[in-house]
């Protein structure tokens, strides 16, 4: 009897082993067929793993050379001296910049939806007190989230613009991934919509366009050259050359021009294309 009972649960247990067996392949290609596309999607989902390094123009050098303080620059029109920085410069002196001639300066505020600059009250409040026009910028990483979502929260943590003649429009970097796939993984179709999304949103909140920032390379490489934001958004052109070179369809000028990743000033060098007078006429809106 002992030996039946024993062959009696021997074979209940493998019969529940094999119904564990199957139920577990059953849920394995289950989740295969059913999971699989959510997997596929988080893993090609963007992230964020260090936003102290990417400052406006941080990608550029490695796909398209860099510029120096011995770059000879030969400006057709009156140009602006004036200065970016981020974290990555720290507790900036401000004094001395402004004594070396620096007018403006663009402050890095977020990245995607999960950064702040914990620089940023010293770098935008210290370059207005000692005289500067200064405004602010968001590093965009489109495969984040929405644009409309990133010009939100850049918003609210430093991207505002007032009309008072001392804040300069903010600015969308959007540049070379430094994180993947030079275009995000986004069609040039998609990233023109993420843009516009962008710059859609924060004129809806702030009453003006935001200045784009980038490269022609980048932008016809990952928009097509598109040309629907010459009638809005001024443009920011980085090129580390002696000239400014092509500009993307649609603008027949450029606004700023990161000229230099280093010289006189803390962080990178730019001109803005005009005087003072039409700084501040920028700044006013």
């Amino acid at each position: 009897m002992s030996h039946g009972v024993f062959s009696v649960v021997h074979r209940t247990g493998s019969a529940r082993t094999r119904v564990a067996v199957l139920a577990g392949l059953f849920v394995a290609l289950l989740a295969l067929l059913m999971g699989a596309p959510g997997t596929a999607h988080a893993a090609a989902k963007g992230h964020v793993s260090h936003p102290e390094l990417d400052w406006m123009g941080s990608t550029v050098r490695a796909h398209e050379g860099s510029g120096s303080a011995t770059t000879t620059v030969t400006p057709l029109v009156a140009q602006t001296p004036g200065m970016d920085v981020s974290s990555y410069q720290g507790n900036v002196a401000w004094s001395t910049a402004w004594a070396n001639g620096a007018k403006f300066a663009y402050i890095k505020a977020t990245e995607s939806t999960s950064y702040t600059n914990p620089y940023f009250a010293q770098q935008y409040n210290g370059s207005y007190n000692v005289g500067m026009i200064r405004g602010s910028y968001h590093f965009a990483t489109p495969d984040t989230s929405g644009g409309a979502t990133q010009a939100d929260y850049f918003i609210a943590h430093g991207g505002g613009w007032s009309s008072d003649g001392k804040t300069l429009p903010g600015a969308l970097d959007i540049e070379y991934n430094p994180y993947g796939t030079t275009c995000y993984g986004l069609s040039q179709a998609s990233m023109v919509s993420w843009i516009h999304a962008f710059a859609n949103e924060y004129h809806a909140k702030e009453g003006t366009y935001p200045v784009i920032y980038s490269t022609y390379d980048w932008w016809s490489t990952c928009t097509g050259n598109n040309s629907g934001f010459a009638a809005t958004s001024p443009f920011w052109i980085a090129k580390y050359a002696s000239s400014a070179g092509t500009l993307p369809a649609g603008y027949t000028y450029y606004t700023f021009w990161q000229y230099a990743d280093s010289g006189t000033f803390p962080g990178d060098q730019d001109y803005f294309n005009g005087d003072t007078t039409r700084l501040k006429a920028l700044a006013t809106g």
